[in-house]
């Protein structure tokens, strides 16, 4: 007995050194371990990347913008069913341990000495991988994992299970680009986490062990056993039934990748534009990593609109120059056309149109194969896809022949021919190019804005980073100057010969057409954009007037005191002049072009908003009889609202009588001008409705003419008319709002004087008080019932026809 108790007592004294030893031993490794171990507590304040995104005024996606796809998603909002498969998968016991897990350590151990040639299974708890993914690397050594674990224990100590989980949810990488649940669950499957179902929360939760290993379409056989693994793991667990299981397991891997939204095909302009701003206004890691909410102007409407018009515009002009070489050739001696299609390049931005090879061509029609889309997976498909061109299709290239037109090998743009099914029209890229703004004239916001034929194609801005000559489209404010400072509509002007000497130069202007007409309205001059008539007025005013005025509505910065300049020489954007114009007919308030409504930061916060105004009593607690709440317009007040009327109705008159008269078609008040520069480098047209301000350039990159008789109101103002009858089909005729104090009175057209009949040449002039001509018979006033049973003041908007 008494040896016993002497070798019980030898081996207690034993465990208790050994004991003592060991804890030395671990204490000593834990101290060293704990020296340069990183602050845990940085993770309370930590905010991960997240997306930005763009979103229309609509409330649909127009951009994302992201070095991590990740949007943030808060435990509170994270359906059980997605904790509970990730629970499943990664850490059963999350919930009861505290920062490491020995059942789970000791089942690793267990199965890694069960099959040592496979890889080994680690036993990282959701504490270990927020502590690795947040604070550490991810190398492979002993020294990394003692440190998770002493940081896993740290963090257990201070943070709740479900905010540690809310890390974990948000960080996680899970292939594709995506980190986080939320992101994954939109890009995998195009939907929310809340309407994820259980084979697909279940494929989400078998991603974060090694992501391209369960590729959906690479390794789709692995990546199904992995979900059905976290099936099995769900079911063990009691989170789902045995026939819910079984049900999931049968149900096919359906990865839908989301597509991109409708509005990136036609917004590519817009959308860098507001990036660009953005980059400018906080910096690129606000950007990409900052997670801003962008509520944007952009209208996916009045956009595709837009690009449709102005594309069409391009289109027309470039095929009546005839057609061009092929995009690139082919070798169809191989026979298999599809892939050798498929690696040109082709502009993803110009739908419908498509890139085609000519298989065969006789002189009746054209075999052509269309290029072979991809599979999500990047994998080229199959299917070959194959049309006709007909000679209609070629008919604008006025060849005779398709065999003149095409040959075997040729790669072409095709667009399919409505009704035809099968059939398609021969198209090329337009080596013109050009821009278009659309934008509401009384706050700024820019509805829609394209910058060129394809965003794929150039990325170049052409509708605010090319500067421009706008030519006689700047003439309108060289006569508003006039009229601000005691001209009228009705003032007296010679379209004759003037020389302008400067030193030993002597400048002989010119009109369009070479002739001169004499003495005539100021309205005339602007209708029938007079230049002559233009340089006198801008030599009685004075360039410097001119160049404060062209400042204030925003044209230029400094425009050079010299007469040439009031003809439209100098240079400035297409949204500079589409914000000018806005200015005349929202009675001359000063406004400030944006594409951006409001920002706000990841939590909700606005940190940017366009609208300026205030409203008083808006913020009142309760209502106790107070006045109505009213909004302060305190826009700067850049012309006299009447001289902004006068303009307005002048311009009226250039689409009912003068230069663009191709717009009348359209049957609805417009107004607005056009602009052709020397040598009809550059055709503008800038117009408006009363709601709606469209600029328009046309020209080419580097400058050259168009043609020697290129008009704007041949080129540009027909697409202003295809716009406008789109974007105002079904809509009232909506006449131009005249402000109080504006006298209508019928005048000659050609004189300017009191009419006393209503004969063909009598129109409604608009005049301030105190500037009528002396005489005659006044119509109406402004805010009062006409007199006669002529328009009242309030419809027909001064010069909306000849009466």
């Amino acid at each position: 007995m008494r040896l016993i108790v002497r070798f019980l007592g030898f081996l207690f004294a034993t465990g208790a050194i050994v004991f003592a030893i060991g804890a030395a031993v671990v204490g000593f490794f834990v101290w060293k371990y704990s020296q340069d171990l990183p602050d845990h507590k940085q993770l309370a304040n930590y905010e991960p990347p997240v997306m930005t995104r763009v979103h229309a005024s609509d409330g649909s996606l127009v951009a994302e913008y992201s070095r991590e796809k990740r949007i943030f998603l808060p435990i509170q909002a994270v359906p059980n069913l997605v904790i509970q498969a990730f629970l499943s998968a990664e850490d059963k016991n999350f919930y009861k341990h505290n920062g490491i897990d020995p059942e789970g350590i000791a089942r690793a151990v267990i199965t890694n000495l069960r099959a040592p040639g496979r890889r080994q299974q680690g036993a990282s708890t959701i504490t270990q991988q927020v502590a690795k993914n947040f604070l550490l690397t991810n190398e492979q050594t002993y020294e990394r994992k003692i440190k998770e674990a002493l940081i896993a224990l740290r963090i257990e100590s201070v943070y709740s299970k479900d905010k540690i989980l809310e890390l974990y949810l948000n960080e996680i990488y899970l292939g594709l680009g995506n980190y986080g649940i939320a992101a994954a669950a939109l890009n995998y499957f195009g939907k929310s986490v809340h309407e994820l179902t259980l084979p697909e929360v279940a494929y989400l939760a078998a991603l974060p062990k090694a992501p391209n290993n369960y590729h959906p379409f690479r390794q789709r056989q692995a990546a199904i056993e992995r979900r059905n693994w976290v099936i099995d793991r769900m079911r063990e667990n009691g989170y789902i039934t045995r026939e819910e299981a079984d049900a999931a397991k049968r149900t096919p891997l359906e990865v839908n990748p989301r597509t991109l939204s409708p509005n990136t095909y036609s917004a590519g302009y817009f959308a860098e534009e507001i990036r660009r701003e953005i980059v400018e206004r906080y910096g690129e890691k606000a950007l990409y990593d900052g997670g801003l909410s962008v509520r944007s102007t952009f209208d996916p409407k009045l956009q595709a609109m837009a690009r449709k018009a102005l594309v069409d515009g391009l289109v027309r002009y470039d095929e009546a120059r005839g057609l061009r070489d092929p995009v690139d050739t082919i070798d169809l001696s191989q026979g298999e056309w599809g892939a050798a299609l498929a690696e040109i390049p082709a502009l993803g931005d110009v739908h419908p149109w498509r890139l085609a090879v000519v298989l065969d061509v006789n002189d009746r029609e054209a075999t052509i194969g269309l290029q072979p889309a991809r599979e999500v997976s990047g994998k080229l498909s199959s299917v070959r896809e194959t049309g006709k061109i007909l000679p209609e299709g070629i008919k604008w290239t006025r060849k005779a022949r398709l065999t003149q037109a095409l040959k075997p090998g040729h790669v072409i743009y095709v667009e399919p021919m409505a009704d035809k099914r099968g059939q398609y029209r021969l198209r090329q890229i337009p080596e013109v190019s050009g821009a278009m703004v659309v934008m509401d004239p009384n706050t700024g916001r820019v509805f829609a804005m394209v910058g060129g034929f394809s965003f794929d194609q150039s990325e170049f801005n052409r509708a605010t980073q090319a500067l421009r000559q706008p030519g006689s489209s700047f003439k309108p404010f060289v006569y508003a100057t006039a009229i601000d400072n005691g001209y009228t509509p009705s003032s007296i002007v010679v379209d004759g010969p003037i020389e302008i000497i400067s030193g030993n130069e002597v400048w002989r202007p010119k009109n369009y057409d070479g002739k001169f007409t004499g003495p005539h309205t100021l309205r005339y001059g602007i209708e029938r954009s007079k230049n002559l008539m233009t340089v006198r007025l801008a030599r009685d005013v004075g360039m410097p007037l001119i160049g404060e005025y062209a400042k204030r509505f925003g044209i230029y910065d400094d425009l050079a005191p010299y007469l040439p300049m009031s003809l439209g020489a100098g240079e400035t954007t297409v949204l500079r002049m589409t914000t000018a114009y806005s200015m005349f007919v929202n009675g001359g308030k000063r406004i400030k072009p944006t594409l951006i409504d409001r920002i706000q930061d990841r939590w909700g916060r606005t940190i940017y908003k366009h609208d300026e105004r205030i409203c008083q009593g808006c913020d009142a607690d309760e209502w106790r009889n107070q006045p109505e709440p009213q909004l302060i317009d305190n826009r700067e007040q850049v012309i006299d609202p009447l001289t902004a009327y006068q303009m307005v109705s002048i311009l009226e008159g250039v689409v009912q009588r003068g230069t663009a008269t191709v717009v009348k078609s359209v049957g609805k008040p417009l107004a607005g001008k056009t602009g052709t520069t020397n040598d009809a480098k550059d055709v503008w047209f800038v117009g408006f409705s009363p709601d709606l301000a469209v600029g328009i350039y046309l020209g080419y990159d580097r400058p050259r003419s168009l043609g020697n008789s290129a008009t704007a109101g041949q080129y540009a103002a027909p697409i202003f008319r295809d716009f406008m009858a789109m974007a105002l089909e079904g809509k009232p005729a909506t006449p131009f709002r005249v402000p109080p104090g504006i006298k209508l009175i019928r005048v000659d057209a050609a004189t300017g004087q009191r009419a006393t009949g209503q004969g063909g040449r009598t129109i409604l002039e608009a005049f301030k008080p105190g500037t009528a001509p002396p005489n005659g018979y006044v119509v109406g006033y402004s805010g009062a019932p006409a007199e006669t049973d002529a328009p009242s003041a309030g419809v027909g908007s001064g010069s909306g026809g000849l009466y």
